[in-house]
């Protein structure tokens, strides 16, 4: 990819966030009736689309527990939404340090930092009325591993961007897979996910166009270790966003195997795991990470299989 080309990119998606962006308190009707919160709404028990949701174990719970566990894990999603906006928000500020003026990041990053902030809001709104004062977002461990954000802004960041993809990818595919789905979900939720994708499809192009502008020029070295770092860091990442805290376990009281084969071991698990990553696989595909070390790290980890061929595909099915 040519400068210029790049700098289109960015003037375009720049553009985008001015015509097409979102304010939690002006395109959302809190108040309004139906999106009132109510303990007995059975539109709050987990999808299929979630791998809990879909475990014979929770199926065969009571449907007010059912809508219980789905009000607190859906508050659960938006608070882990919320850690990883924050860090994400921190690491933009620290990489704009070193872009010079005149630079079009400037404006791009500002502007998703933005979005980023109106995003925090509207996940802390949707908590709050949910009332689950109690809910978690990150754990202590996560918290520990997401220090290496600050260093890899500064001295490789092209990590960096890695990590943002990471944490965007699954949460981005999961909500997309229920709207797509036709999922009768709660509307305030509903609503959330609707602006919550509408934008994220600008941030998470911008970091893969820039892997694509800046990962082909990288010293062998770097972008060696980069190929091998790739794969682990959309796994953990993918654990991070996705799973489930300890404290939501013990509250509900799910048994450890029950979770085992929810993340990641049942087959149905392990094909959502992989779907996850079909975009991601297909830019390292074509950036030259997927050499053959790093094919193995992919598959040793269990998120190896098909590209997209497409941004945003809708996941392929084979009989």
């Amino acid at each position: 990819m040519t400068l210029s080309s790049y700098h289109e990119v960015l003037q375009s998606l720049s553009e985008g966030s001015v015509t097409k962006h979102f304010d939690p308190y002006v395109d959302i009707d809190w108040d309004s009736p139906e999106f009132a919160v109510h303990s007995d709404d059975p539109r709050w028990i987990m999808p299929d689309e979630d791998p809990l949701g879909r475990h014979p174990w929770y199926k065969a719970q009571p449907v007010e527990r059912q809508i219980a566990m789905g009000m607190w894990r859906q508050a659960g999603i938006a608070k882990v939404g919320i850690d990883f906006e924050q860090l994400l928000i921190r690491g933009l500020m620290q990489y704009l340090i070193a872009v010079p003026n005149g630079d079009p990041e400037f404006r791009y990053v500002t502007h998703e930092a933005a979005e980023e902030c109106n995003h925090t809001m509207m996940f802390q709104e949707m908590i709050n009325r949910i009332g689950y004062r109690d809910v978690i977002g990150m754990g202590s461990i996560d918290r520990k591993l997401t220090l290496i954000i600050w260093p890899a802004v500064k001295y490789f960041p092209e990590l960096f961007f890695t990590l943002i993809l990471g944490g965007e990818e699954p949460i981005d595919h999961l909500q997309k897979s229920l709207l797509r789905g036709g999922v009768d979900l709660h509307p305030m939720v509903n609503r959330v996910m609707q602006i919550h994708v509408a934008e994220e499809a600008r941030h998470i192009s911008f970091a893969h166009e820039y892997l694509h502008r800046n990962v082909p020029s990288m010293n062998p070295i770097s972008k060696s270790v980069l190929s091998v770092v790739f794969p682990i860091a959309m796994r953990v990442m993918l654990s991070m966003i996705a799973t489930p805290p300890k404290q939501f376990v013990d509250k509900f009281a799910i048994p450890a195997d029950v979770m085992r084969e929810a993340y990641w071991a049942s087959p149905e698990s392990q094909v959502v795991k992989r779907d996850v990553f079909t975009d991601v696989r297909a830019l390292v595909t074509d950036i030259g990470l997927m050499n053959p070390v790093a094919a193995r790290v992919w598959q040793l980890l269990g998120i190896d299989g098909p590209v997209s061929r497409y941004r945003s595909e809708p996941a392929r099915r084979t009989a």
